[in-house]
């Protein structure tokens, strides 16, 4: 069985170590720990890895994440994958901080890359895990925040994050939605435990 996990992000040194780009941090970890090796290819980067007997396409879109439907359909299409075996992944601003969250369907919550998927796909029935980046800027400076480098402290934490994540995500591709429902909700174990 074939999935696509597609992390979503923007390109150029300017967005790496983003809020917006943690998409692409769990990708890239998933890589690492899979012993992926990313290539450039149509509308992005993509690794193949496998997850025990599962083999899982991985996808950083090069299409900035305003337009990030075009990549993630492109690889469906080519690999027929059936979109429940897809996996979106992206930060949240209406999540705090850590907090993770599995959905199969469901809005884009004002997320532009998740709008611009729904649009070209054409439905909102979809897999995504959503990573909380938290909501701590002034009115009127979101776009700074988003696109703003972790604080030391969210940088502390987030090795962390990212292995929830990914242990989610290979959950999902092992065991099913359901399954990765219940490792989503626990919480991620704090530094000395």
């Amino acid at each position: 069985m074939k999935y696509l996990i597609c992390g979503l992000g923007n390109i150029g040194v300017e967005y790496i170590n983003t809020r917006h780009n943690v998409g692409f941090n769990v990708v890239d970890l998933l890589c690492h720990q899979l012993d992926g090796q990313w290539r450039p290819a149509s509308f992005g980067d993509v690794a193949e890895a496998r997850c025990k007997n599962r083999l899982l396409l991985l996808l950083k879109p090069n299409t900035y994440m305003n337009l990030s439907g075009k990549a993630l359909q492109h690889w469906l299409h080519k690999e027929k994958i059936p979109l429940e075996n897809s996996l979106v992944i992206c930060d949240d601003l209406n999540l705090a901080f850590g907090q993770i969250r599995l959905r199969a369907k469901g809005s884009s919550g004002g997320h532009n890359g998740l709008a611009n998927i729904q649009q070209v796909l054409g439905t909102d029935a979809y897999p995504r895990l959503r990573i909380g980046i938290g909501n701590n800027f002034p009115k009127g400076r979101q776009v700074e925040y988003v696109l703003g480098k972790w604080t030391p402290e969210e940088e502390k934490r987030l090795p962390r994050i990212l292995e929830h994540a990914a242990e989610i995500v290979k959950t999902f591709v092992l065991s099913g939605i359901q399954y990765a429902y219940n490792i989503a909700a626990r919480p991620i174990p704090e530094e000395n435990s």
